[in-house]
C-alpha cells in the first residue's frame, strides 16, 4: 500500500466515477481501475460497489478511506514541515451549523495561513453530516450545540463515531429578529409575543427529528402554527426582515458579515444550550484546527454570550 493508491482511492470515493477520478489523479481509467483493484485485494475488503451508475462506497469501505484521509492529512503535514524546496498545499476543512462566529474564525485561518495556494473548506450543513462528516475525517472539525433536549441523542451518535465535544460557551436562550420587527423595542420577548409571526428554522433533510434541529426549541415544544424551513443562513435572514420572523438561537451575530438589521433579544425561558467542537478521538489535530478553535474562542468571547449569562 502506498499513500498514491489512498490518494486514488479517496479521489474515487469523491468522484463516485472512476473515468472522472482518473481526470482529477491525471491518470488513464483503466490504471486506475487496476490501482483500485490492487488496493482492494492487497487491504483484503471491498472498498467500491461498482454499478452501472458508477462507484458506491461499501460501508467497510466507508471505515477505511476515514482511515486514509487521517494517513494522507498527516502526510502532507510532515512534508510542509520538512520537505524542502516545496511547498504543500495546506488542507483544511470545518462542518458546522449556521454559525456567524464559525464563519469569522475560518476567515481568521485563511488569513493566518493564506498563502500561494490552499484547499479549505467550510461546510455550513445539517447536524447529521457535521457528525457524519468529522467520523469519516472529511471535516476535522464540526461545530453543532447541545441542550437538555438533544444531549442524549447527540451524546450516543458521538461515541458511537468515536468524537469528542468540547464545550465553547454556554448561553440562553434568544431569538434573532429584524429591526424593524414589531418585537424589537422589547428587553425580553416571550413565547407568547411570537405566537402571531412566523418561525424560521433550517431544514435537517432525512434526519428532520427535533433531536437533530439546529433551533433549541422547536414548533412543538410551544403554539407555533406559522412555520418556514430554510437550508441556508443569507434565506433565513432575508425571510427574518421581509416576514418579520424570527428563529430561536444562542443570540450570537456578526454585524460584520450579517448586516446591521438583525439583532438578539433574550427569551423567556428556563433553558440553555451549550455550543462545541466535535473532534475525532485519539487524533493529533493540525495547525490549521487547532488557529481555528482559538480564532472561535475570541469570537465568542468578544460576543455578547459572557453578558448576558451573567444577567
Amino acid at each position: 500500500m502506498t499513500l498514491q493508491l489512498l490518494k486514488y482511492a479517496v479521489a474515487v470515493a469523491e468522484a463516485k466515477n472512476i473515468t472522472e477520478a482518473s481526470k482529477r489523479v491525471f491518470i488513464s481509467q483503466p490504471s486506475l481501475t487496476s490501482a483500485i483493484h490492487e488496493l482492494e485485494s492487497e487491504m483484503g475488503i471491498t472498498i467500491f460497489s461498482r454499478t452501472n451508475k458508477g462507484v458506491t462506497v461499501t460501508n467497510e469501505g466507508d471505515e477505511f478511506l476515514s482511515y486514509a484521509r487521517q494517513v494522507l492529512e498527516q502526510a502532507a503535514l510532515l512534508e510542509e514541515r520538512y520537505k524542502t524546496g516545496e511547498t504543500a498545499n495546506p488542507i483544511f476543512s470545518v462542518s458546522c451549523q449556521h454559525y456567524s462566529f464559525a464563519v469569522n474564525a475560518f476567515v481568521d485561518v485563511i488569513r493566518t495561513f493564506s498563502g500561494s495556494s490552499y484547499d479549505f473548506t467550510l461546510r455550513e450543513t445539517q447536524t447529521h453530516e457535521i457528525i457524519d462528516d468529522v467520523a469519516r475525517l472529511k471535516s476535522e472539525l464540526g461545530v453543532l450545540y447541545m441542550s437538555r433536549k438533544n444531549e442524549d441523542v447527540i451524546s450516543k451518535l458521538l461515541r458511537k463515531n468515536s468524537l469528542s465535544f468540547t464545550p465553547l460557551f454556554t448561553s440562553i436562550l434568544h431569538v434573532f429578529i429584524s429591526k424593524t420587527n414589531p418585537l424589537a423595542a422589547k428587553e425580553i420577548i416571550t413565547l407568547e409575543d411570537l405566537k402571531p409571526f412566523p418561525y424560521l428554522t433550517y431544514e435537517q433533510g432525512d434526519f428532520n427529528s427535533f433531536y437533530y434541529a439546529e433551533e433549541p426549541l422547536t414548533s412543538i415544544d410551544f403554539d407555533c402554527t406559522k412555520n418556514i424551513k430554510v437550508r441556508d443562513r443569507a434565506t433565513l435572514f432575508n425571510l427574518l426582515i421581509g416576514l418579520d420572523g424570527y428563529t430561536i438561537c444562542s443570540g450570537v451575530i456578526s454585524h460584520k458579515l450579517n448586516g446591521e438589521n438583525i439583532i438578539a433579544k433574550p427569551l423567556a425561558v428556563d433553558d440553555k444550550m451549550t455550543v462545541g467542537i466535535v473532534t475525532r478521538k485519539n487524533i493529533a489535530l493540525s495547525r490549521y484546527a487547532e488557529c481555528y478553535i482559538e480564532a472561535i474562542k475570541q469570537h465568542c468571547q468578544l460576543s455578547n454570550v459572557r453578558k448576558t449569562i451573567d444577567k
